[in-house]
């Protein structure tokens, strides 16, 4: 064969090979075989800071999570999920710390419709003349929907993604919690007295046993529970009668508790003991009981906290309104009591903003036990979030960014001038956040809020709705 002829010819396989290598490594790229696909999933949340309230990475810089049917899938750095996952929606983390919903450990949703309507009064004296005697004339279903969904407004508006309610008219109020996308803890509430749909225990109490065992939850966000009202407006025989009905259920219990010095003198009278080792004796400790206030515990009563793990939810702003006293925290925490925060309801506090919560308790104990050590930024951010959801028996569920648990995140805003420097970002969120930092909350993986626009309520109608309810109360106190 002529060389010219041979040269050509290799010239020509040589040129073959290339081509189909060019063509395989293009073929390559087109079809993923370099790298694994990406997983699809619903959505990507970023956060220039992820908090994610957990011991192994606290705090992630320039993170994300990814979630899929309403569960994180993941969490990690924001471009390592960018790498393994494709998100149909992707809400971006600059300026923004991501972190756990906060959870409301106890409240009275729909009395945001008497917020203001009595204030500067003792607990007995604003109880007995204006809360009991306004809910029996004013409190029906319109006004448990109407107050319950401004009550959303507020908590979507400031970051509050769970709650624990205690409030008539249970299966409305579910319904409402549904609607709007938040996760809840409903109390059906029973008392000795009349009280707004009933006269009294007997048919109160077949109420709340008919709505813990058949209210069911399409969304899994809302579990039933009963909520006898306190140890003073309940009779020894009706709370043993509760606490048996509970424990037959699994039904969790909520109550005030150890509130108030009337309640210790009261108790004391009756009973020759005092509220917590009273409640105790009837078998409420037994149950999976969330206890609102516990401002006057014994010694040894804190140590039945910690033996039948109650969860505690300390309410600072309405217990110094109402001058309740302070709840010794510090000590309870120290002892191993579980302890969540909690606004009471906004006709005590007057509002529903978990941000003051979170402020006051880092805060009031230091100034009450003259130590600035007490009650570090990290562990009153706990107590709204991780702690909060132990306290309230939901921590399977939500209170941390952990793969496996439920989407309830929340977005704060870094750009404002209060935001600025930053050193420490739990310090941040502690001793200078704000509600109206909050832009965005996700409940389960859908989107409530996004940049301060509502998803699944319409502002300005429950806005309405609620001042039509509020001209009619106006008009009765004037008349009282």
């Amino acid at each position: 064969m002529p060389v010219k002829i041979k040269i050509k010819l290799e010239i020509l396989s040589y040129a073959r090979i290339f081509i189909l290598g060019l063509a395989m490594s293009l073929l390559t790229q087109t079809s993923g075989a370099s790298g694994p696909e990406k997983k699809s999933v619903d959505l990507i949340v970023q956060g220039r800071y992820v908090v994610t309230m957990t011991d192994d990475k606290p705090v992630i810089e320039n993170g994300a999570v990814a979630i899929h049917d309403g569960v994180i899938v993941a969490v990690g750095k924001a471009h390592e999920i960018a790498t393994d996952y494709q998100a149909k929606k992707i809400v971006t983390g600059k300026d923004r710390i991501l972190l756990p919903g906060l959870i409301n450990g106890h409240t009275h949703t729909a009395m945001v419709l008497f917020r203001g309507m009595a204030d500067d009064l003792t607990l007995m004296t604003w109880l007995k003349d204006y809360i009991f005697p306004m809910e029996g004339q004013f409190v029906d279903p319109e006004f448990i929907e109407v107050g319950m969904k401004l009550a959303c407004l507020e908590m979507i508006r400031g970051g509050t993604t769970s709650f624990v309610d205690m409030y008539f008219y249970g299966d409305r109020g579910a319904d409402v919690i549904e609607a709007c996308g938040l996760r809840a803890i409903m109390g059906a509430p029973s008392i000795d007295f009349p009280s707004p749909g009933f006269k009294g225990w007997d048919d109160s109490f077949r109420a709340a046993v008919k709505f813990v065992k058949n209210r069911k939850s399409p969304s899994g966000r809302v579990t039933p529970a009963f909520a006898p009202h306190s140890p003073y407006t309940v009779s020894p025989e009706h709370l043993a009668q509760l606490a048996k009905m509970a424990k037959e259920l699994k039904a969790p219990i909520t109550t005030h508790l150890s509130e108030d010095r009337a309640e210790l003198v009261q108790i004391k009278e009756r009973y020759d003991t005092t509220p917590i080792q009273h409640v105790k004796n009837l078998g409420l400790l037994d149950n999976r009981l969330i206890a609102a206030h516990v401002v006057h515990p014994t010694e040894e009563e804190i140590k039945l906290l910690v033996k039948y793990k109650v969860g505690v939810i300390h309410n600072p702003t309405s217990n110094l309104k109402t001058a309740a006293g302070i709840a010794p925290i510090p000590e309870m925490l120290a002892k191993g009591v579980r302890i969540g925060l909690g606004t009471d309801g906004a006709a005590s506090n007057n509002d529903l903003n978990m941000w003051e919560e979170i402020r006051l308790a880092a805060l009031l104990h230091k100034g009450v036990l003259n130590d600035a050590t007490v009650m570090p930024a990290g562990t009153v951010m706990r107590m709204a979030t991780s702690g909060g959801a132990e306290a309230i028996g939901l921590n399977h569920l939500v209170g941390d960014i952990t793969v496996g648990k439920r989407a309830d995140l929340i977005q704060v805003d870094l750009s404002g001038p209060h935001m600025t420097p930053l050193y420490d970002v739990i310090s941040h969120l502690v001793y200078a956040a704000s509600a109206s930092d909050v832009v965005t909350t996700i409940v389960d993986g859908r989107i409530l809020m996004e940049g301060g626009k509502f998803m699944t309520l319409d502002a300005a109608k429950v806005r309405q709705e609620a001042n039509a309810i509020a001209a009619r109360i106006t008009a009765a106190l004037n008349n009282k």
